[in-house]
This record gives C-alpha cells, structure tokens and sequence, in this order.
C-alpha cells in the first residue's frame, strides 16, 4: 500500500509517497506566498494552502498506482489561527506562529489572568506565538471578524477539513494553542471564557494515529482515489 504525507509549512507545502516498508517514491514542494502587513506580522491566505495541496497531490500520485493509496497525513506549522464563519468560509487571512502582533494580549493573559491560572488550565503560559492571544487580538482589534467565528481551525487542520468535511486536530497541536487542558486531554472551558469563545468552536481532538476522517467523494474523484 502507498502513502502520502502532507507538511504544511510556512513557505512551501512539501508532499511525500511512501509504501508501508517506509520507502518513499516520490517527494514535491509547492510554495505560496507569505504576507507582511504591518512590521511584526506574518499572514498566509488558507485558499492558497488548499490549492497548492491539491496541485501537490496530483503530481505526488501521478505515475503511482491509485489503487494502492491507504491514506494521507497531515503535519504542519502550530499555533496560526485560522477563523472560518457560519458558511466555514475563511473570515480573514490566517495568522501564523511567527506573528508578533499579540504582545499586548499575551501580557493581558500572563499578568492579569496570570500564569499560575494559565499553567493550572493548560500546563503552558502566554506567548505571542500560540493561538489564545491571536483570538483576543481580533476580539480587540477586529470585533467585526470576531463577532462571526464559527470554527478556530489551526493550519494543518484546515487542510484535513477542506479535504475530508471534518473539524479535527491532534493532542500535540492543540497543546500549542492555549485553549487546550493537557492534564485531561480536552479544551479548557476556563479559557475558553477567558477568551469569550466557545468550546464548539473548536474542533474534536484526535491521538495523532487516529482516523480522522475519509476524503470527500467529489475531491478522491478529481484525485482518481478511493474515498
């Protein structure tokens, strides 16, 4: 059986075809843009992610043998924020983990809520890399996008869901996003409060070896798989 793994980084998505006995077949990259609004942010559009992932695959599995394909894997950049709306639609361009914009909100978070109610909710504190204080941001900054988050997806989990109809993510990457409580394996609802969202914004959290999901039937058409 065939393969493939999907590494969602911050300038290029990389695609490998490998068999069971781990040999790898084939190897591509597809880059994308990396935008800078203002000094100190970091931005990617997820539309690009998605279309440079497909383009990815076609050419990944190409001359392979379509029948043989098990399964696909995500990995990727932690802690960018990508919101989508009531229609899972993007509601602004995602904001990555090299992002500095949340110095104000991560010394909200570490000084006022404090990190020994961080570290107790979480087992992490506040840094301008993870996604809790990317969410304040907006809340402060963008109430407008923020009033209509229906889903607070990370990069590589944006990928799974555009390809499979899921809201997933694994217990490694939900660590990296301040919402989540390692200690009981499950979203924080004290932080979830802290950050007046809601726990159903965010999605079901997988072992990183668990099956998320199946391709949607239109897209493993258009890639000539099985779903």
């Amino acid at each position: 059986m065939l393969y493939i793994g999907v590494d969602l980084g911050t300038s290029a998505v990389k695609l490998l075809l490998m068999d069971g006995e781990g040999r790898i077949h084939k190897i591509v990259s597809k880059e994308y843009p990396l935008y800078f609004p203002h000094p100190g942010w970091s931005e990617q559009k997820p539309e690009d992610w998605y279309e440079q992932t497909m383009a990815g695959i076609k050419e990944l599995i190409a001359e392979a043998d379509k029948s043989q394909i098990a399964g696909i894997s995500f990995g990727g950049q932690m802690h960018g924020l990508v919101a989508l709306d009531d229609k899972d639609e993007v509601i602004r361009p995602a904001i990555l983990w090299n992002d500095g914009r949340t110095t104000k909100e991560c010394d909200y978070l570490n000084q006022v809520i404090g990190k020994e109610r961080l570290s107790a909710y979480t087992a992490n504190i506040s840094f301008t890399g993870f996604t809790a204080p990317k969410v304040l941001w907006m809340k402060n900054n963008e109430p407008e996008n923020f009033a209509k988050i229906h889903k607070i997806m990370l990069p590589k989990d944006y990928l799974a869901f555009r390809l499979s109809g899921n809201y997933s993510t694994d217990v490694s990457d939900a660590s990296g996003t301040l919402f989540f409580d390692v200690k009981n394996r499950c979203w924080s609802e004290e932080m979830c409060e802290i950050c007046s969202i809601k726990t159903s914004w965010l999605p079901k959290v997988y072992e990183s070896y668990e099956e998320v999901g199946t391709l949607l039937p239109e897209l493993a058409k258009e890639l000539g798989v099985s779903d």
